[in-house]
């Protein structure tokens, strides 16, 4: 496989440039006025002036940026003058013509540009340079053809490097479109993973609270109609119990569509509120219970789980066990939070069972960090043990 192209790091061009200004001043300019302090006359001032004043205008240019006067395409100009003028003021203008050549390509707007400037520098130059004496073959043997074949050469290599940096911003510039795209599908597919987490939650609610309330009202309403001329005080009891869960479920019903607080769990200990449930539980089926409940300390989220956990297995146990006896032992331990619901009923293949129920309640243990185990044979009735942890481990 193919590594893909590597963005250019801007950082690190401006620190190659910053040690190419080092060496267009140490190699170009700096020797100029050093050379300059030995020529006689007002020629000395020019000779070390030029390439003082060349370096300044470059660092105003570089240090003011938004300066109107001292622009890129302006310095450029500015160059191209003071290399003729060095050029004609002393010998050795063809070496600063080769130090100042980058600067035509760092600074020019295209390769065109480039080109032109650094043409327009190198004529300078060698006109310059052969202005106070006039052409000679002499001359063409040093500075000029030096001028001369830098230039010729200059232009390839400037066009190769214009060329890869125009590729390589390309390929950079596919490669922000392709990460760009790939953001939006990531974000969307973020976006159906929320709504698909969210409905499931829903599920999960509406599964644990409504439908399994809806369920218990069908149950108590068949046995109060059948019971209606045997037994009117247990006809009676069994509608205030449909009327009472009804109620829930209306409370359940504000919580999910956002018009009541979050969580229809009644304030209290969990010890309370799952008494509270099994007693519900003992006077709708007049099944045997039997509850060791201790007062355990746990956060709001615990004790959702757990009444969900309860009732979820009460609901199990009513619709489908044939048990006479329910044990619910609820311990706290130094790991967490412990439950263990247990029927006489006839049981089940765990393997085989599928439902939804018990989906969902291993979902709610995986998300709080806790343990769900099922256990159960044919004829050796259910017991289920839910294990959510107080501090991070199970």
């Amino acid at each position: 496989m193919n590594a893909r192209p590597q963005p250019i790091d801007q950082a690190r061009i401006w620190t190659l440039h910053r040690w190419y200004i080092l060496f267009w001043v140490v190699l170009g300019l700096l020797p100029m006025v050093v050379a300059g302090r030995d020529d006689p006359g007002a020629t000395k001032y020019w000779s070390m002036g030029l390439p003082v004043a060349t370096g300044l205008c470059y660092a105003i240019m570089r240090g003011f940026p938004d300066n109107r006067v001292l622009r890129p395409q302006t310095f450029l100009w500015v160059l191209v003058v003071a290399l003729g003028a060095m050029s004609y003021t002393r010998e050795g203008g063809a070496t600063v013509f080769v130090a100042t050549l980058p600067q035509f390509w760092f600074l020019a707007k295209d390769s065109l540009s480039s080109i032109r400037y650094s043409g327009l520098a190198a004529a300078a130059t060698v006109l310059a340079a052969v202005a106070p004496q006039g052409w000679s073959p002499e001359l063409s043997d040093g500075n000029t053809v030096a001028t001369v074949i830098a230039y010729a050469m200059s232009v390839p290599l400037g066009l190769s490097a214009h060329r890869f940096v125009a590729q390589r911003n390309e390929q950079v510039r596919v490669l922000g479109t392709e990460l760009e795209s790939t953001q939006l599908q990531l974000a969307e597919a973020h976006r159906r993973q929320g709504a698909a987490d969210e409905r499931e939650r829903l599920a999960r609610e509406i599964h644990d609270t409504l439908a399994q309330g809806f369920a218990s009202i069908v149950v108590l309403a068949e046995a109060a109609r059948s019971g209606l001329e045997a037994d009117a005080a247990r006809s009676a009891q069994q509608l205030r119990s449909i009327e009472q869960t009804a109620r829930e479920n209306l409370a359940e019903a504000r919580v999910l569509v956002g018009s009541a607080p979050q969580s229809g769990v009644a304030p209290g200990s969990v010890a309370r509120v799952l008494r509270r449930t099994l007693d519900r539980f003992t006077e709708d089926t007049g099944l045997t219970v039997d509850a060791d409940l201790p007062d355990v300390e746990c956060d709001q989220q615990t004790r959702i789980a757990l009444l969900r956990c309860t009732q979820e297995s009460l609901a199990n146990i009513r619709k489908h066990a044939g048990a006479s006896t329910v044990g619910v032992v609820l311990a706290g331990n130094p790991y967490g939070v412990e439950l263990e619901i247990t029927d006489d009923g006839r049981g089940f293949v765990v393997e085989d069972a599928g439902g939804f129920g018990l989906v969902g309640m291993r979902k709610r243990m995986d998300e709080l960090g806790g343990e769900f185990t099922v256990t159960s044979s044919i004829g050796d009735g259910t017991r289920v043990l839910a294990v959510i942890p107080t501090n991070g481990q199970v």
